[in-house]
C-alpha cells in the first residue's frame, strides 16, 4: 500500500500543498502567497499563470521537503477557491483574461438584469443559488463580452472555461483532461444540481457555448494523472474548498455543520441525499458525490472575514502580523462600543446585497486600535451568527454543535465569542487543515487508502471545545447592535 496523499489547496490569497500519511498526520507542507489585483473599486482579479505556478511550486517543495518518493504517493486531491472564473485558449493554454475572483462585484448590473427578466425563480429552483455576482456564470459572460472576438472563438470551440480546479487539472495533466467535479460545477450558477448536468436554459440566456464547459465528474474518482519525476500519479479527488472542509470535518450525517474561517466565512450543513431549498437567504449546493451517491448541503457565505484582518495588516498597517490582531484584541475587555461591518465587496448570505460597503459605527474619542482589532474579530463571529440563525430556520431543528476550521479559528478569543453568541459548543479539531484533508480523503477513498467513511471518521479528534460563558441577555444586546450596524452598510453604492 502506498503511504502518502498530496493535497493541493489553491486558496484566494495563497497556494498550499500538504502531504498526509494514512493516519491524517501532516508529513510536509509548503505555502506561497500571490498578488491580489484590484483594477477598479469592487473588482478583484488573479493571474491564472501565477495560480498554477505557485501551486505547482509548493507541491514540488512539499514533496522535496518531506523526502517523499513520488512512487509512494497514492493520489493527489485538489481543493480550490470556488466561483473564480478562468477562460483560456484550448490550443495554447494561454488565459485570455485574468481570473475574475469570486469576491469581484463587476457583474452586479448583469445580475440585476437577470432578476428583472424574471429568472430568479429558475435559478433558485435549478441551481440552488441566487442571481449574484459571486457566482461564475456572469463572470464568463463578462469575459466573452469584453475580450475582442471571445464570443466567436468560444462558439468555434477554441476557448475553455473552468473554475480553479479545472484550470489546475488541465495544466497538471498537460491539457489531456478538461474536467471539474460536481461541487465546483454547483457554484457556477449554470448547473442543475438535481440532474447533475449543465442547464440549457441558462446557457442560452447567457449565450455561453456548452463546448467550453468542463466534463462534470464525481468528487472522488478519475481526473487523469500528473507526472512527477517520471511517475504518473492519479489525480483522484476534487472539491471546492468549503465542501472539502465539510468532508474533512467528517460531517457525514445530515444535520452536522461546520464553519471555515478563511478569507471569507462559509457555514455548511449536510442535509442528506436530497436538496433542501432555503427560505432564509442561504443557498443549496452539492456537498460531494461518492460511490454513485450525491450528498447535498445548505450553505451560507460571508465574503470578508479573514480578509478584514489582512486589511488591518496591509492597508491600515494597524498590525504587522495576523497574530497581532489577537494580542491587541485581548488587551481590551470589549470593542468599546464600535462595530465594524467588513462589507468590502458587498454582503453575502443572508443579505445578498451587492451594493453594501464596509462601515464602522460607534467611534468615540477614546477608540483605540485595540478596539478596532477586537471589532474585526467580533465582526467575523457576528457574520457566522447570521448564517447559523438562517440555517436553524431552514433546517427546522436545533444545531447542537458547530465544527470549526480555517486560519482564523486559531483565535481563542473569537471562538469563545462565537460560542457565546450561538449558545452551543464550538468544536475545534486537533488537525485544523480540514479543507486540505477533505481533498486528500476524497482522493484516498478513490485510491483505496481508506475503505469507507467509518474508517475516516475514526481519524478526527477535537483539540478544544468552547462552550458558552457570557450571559445570554448580554449577547443578545450585542447582536442587536450588530444588526443596526449592518443596516448602515446596506445599499451604500448606487445601482448603475
Amino acid at each position: 500500500m502506498k503511504k502518502y496523499l498530496v493535497a493541493l489547496d489553491q486558496g484566494t490569497t495563497s497556494s498550499r500543498a500538504i502531504v498526509f500519511d494514512r493516519s491524517q498526520q501532516i508529513v510536509a507542507s509548503a505555502q506561497k502567497e500571490f498578488p491580489q489585483l484590484y483594477p477598479q473599486a469592487g473588482w478583484v482579479e488573479h493571474d491564472p499563470l501565477e495560480l498554477y505556478s505557485s501551486q505547482y511550486g509548493v507541491m514540488m517543495e512539499a514533496i522535496t521537503r518531506g523526502g517523499i518518493d513520488p512512487a509512494e504517493i497514492a493520489a493527489i486531491g485538489i481543493t480550490n477557491q470556488r466561483e473564480t472564473t478562468i477562460v483560456w485558449e484550448k490550443a495554447t493554454g494561454r488565459p485570455i483574461y485574468p481570473a475574475i475572483v469570486w469576491q469581484c462585484r463587476r457583474t452586479a448590473a448583469l445580475c440585476d438584469r437577470l432578476r428583472a427578466d424574471g429568472l430568479t425563480e429558475h435559478i433558485r429552483a435549478v441551481t440552488g443559488l441566487v442571481p449574484d455576482a459571486y457566482f461564475s456564470a456572469t463572470k464568463i459572460r463578462w469575459i466573452l463580452d469584453h475580450v475582442p472576438g471571445a464570443q466567436e472563438r468560444a462558439e468555434r470551440g477554441e476557448l475553455l472555461f473552468g473554475t480553479v480546479d479545472s484550470w489546475l487539472i488541465w495544466k497538471l495533466t498537460r491539457g489531456r483532461v478538461h474536467a471539474t467535479d460536481v461541487t465546483n460545477a454547483s457554484r457556477t450558477m449554470l448547473f442543475d444540481i438535481r440532474r447533475l448536468d449543465w442547464d440549457e436554459t441558462l446557457l442560452q440566456v447567457l449565450r455561453i457555448p456548452r463546448c467550453m464547459l468542463p466534463d462534470v465528474r464525481p468528487s472522488s474518482g478519475d481526473f487523469g494523472t500528473c507526472n512527477i519525476q517520471g511517475v504518473e500519479i492519479p489525480i483522484a479527488g476534487a472539491a471546492g474548498d468549503q465542501q472539502a472542509a465539510l468532508f474533512g470535518q467528517c460531517c457525514f450525517a445530515p444535520g452536522e455543520a461546520k464553519n471555515t474561517y478563511g478569507t471569507g466565512c462559509f457555514t455548511l450543513m449536510n442535509v442528506g441525499g436530497a436538496p433542501v431549498r432555503s427560505r432564509a437567504g442561504l443557498v443549496t449546493t452539492v456537498g460531494w458525490s461518492l460511490n454513485g451517491e450525491t450528498t447535498y448541503a445548505l450553505e451560507g457565505s460571508v465574503f470578508n472575514a479573514g480578509s478584514a484582518i489582512q486589511w488591518l495588516r496591509d492597508e491600515l498597517q494597524v498590525i504587522s502580523t495576523s497574530h497581532e490582531c489577537d494580542i491587541l484584541a485581548e488587551s481590551v475587555p470589549d470593542s468599546g462600543g464600535i462595530y465594524l461591518v467588513p462589507a468590502f465587496t458587498g454582503l453575502g448570505a443572508p443579505y445578498w446585497d451587492m451594493y453594501a460597503r464596509g462601515c464602522v459605527v460607534g467611534i468615540t474619542r477614546g477608540t483605540t486600535k485595540a478596539h478596532f482589532a477586537r471589532a474585526v474579530l467580533e465582526s467575523i463571529a457576528y457574520q457566522v451568527t447570521d448564517l447559523m440563525t438562517a440555517m436553524r430556520q431552514d433546517a427546522g431543528c436545533e444545531i447542537s454543535l458547530l465544527r470549526v476550521d480555517g486560519g482564523a479559528s486559531v483565535s481563542d478569543l473569537m471562538m469563545q465569542f462565537q460560542a457565546d453568541l450561538l449558545r452551543i459548543p464550538v468544536d475545534r479539531p486537533a488537525m485544523v487543515e480540514t479543507t486540505a484533508f477533505g481533498a486528500a480523503s476524497l482522493a484516498g477513498l478513490a485510491a483505496g487508502v481508506w475503505k469507507d467513511l467509518d474508517e475516516l471518521s475514526t481519524l478526527r479528534c477535537s483539540e478544544r471545545v468552547f462552550t458558552p460563558e457570557r450571559a445570554q441577555y448580554e449577547c443578545e444586546e450585542l447582536y442587536r447592535g450588530w444588526k443596526r450596524a449592518v443596516g448602515c452598510a446596506q445599499g451604500w453604492v448606487e445601482k448603475k
